[in-house]
């Protein structure tokens, strides 16, 4: 299952770093959350969508996730593990930022949508 979960991991980060943040929204279900790390969660396709094309807006690039776990329940997935991002510094300078990922899924037909998507 954590191939899988790569696999879906991977997904995401290819369509952040292409900077569709339209079809990004589109990995999340209609109800799925954004909760980021000391931010104000969003919600819904349309919401998250915003919400990471104003991050791009800022600089912020080379989005990775590494899968470290990967568990199956029923028709729910919960994949946890390590991200790593590239942005601006404090004096201007490209920063590396990282650390904690989890995002839960549901299966809506052959597809995997993220119900929960947060980090630290």
């Amino acid at each position: 299952m954590s191939v899988q979960g790569q696999a879906i991991a991977d997904i995401w980060d290819q369509t952040f770093n292409k900077g569709d943040t339209a079809a990004l929204g589109k990995l999340y279900s209609r109800d799925g959350k954004v909760i980021p790390a000391g931010g104000t969660s969003v919600q819904g396709p349309e919401g998250i969508a915003a919400f990471f094309a104003d991050l791009q807006s800022k600089g912020f690039k080379d989005h990775k996730i590494t899968v470290e776990d990967a568990t199956l329940k029923g028709e729910t997935l919960l994949l946890t593990g390590r991200w790593q991002l590239n942005g601006p510094g404090g004096s201007g300078d490209t920063q590396s930022y990282g650390g904690n990922w989890v995002n839960v899924l549901e299966r809506q037909g052959d597809d995997w949508r993220t119900l929960l998507h947060t980090w630290n």
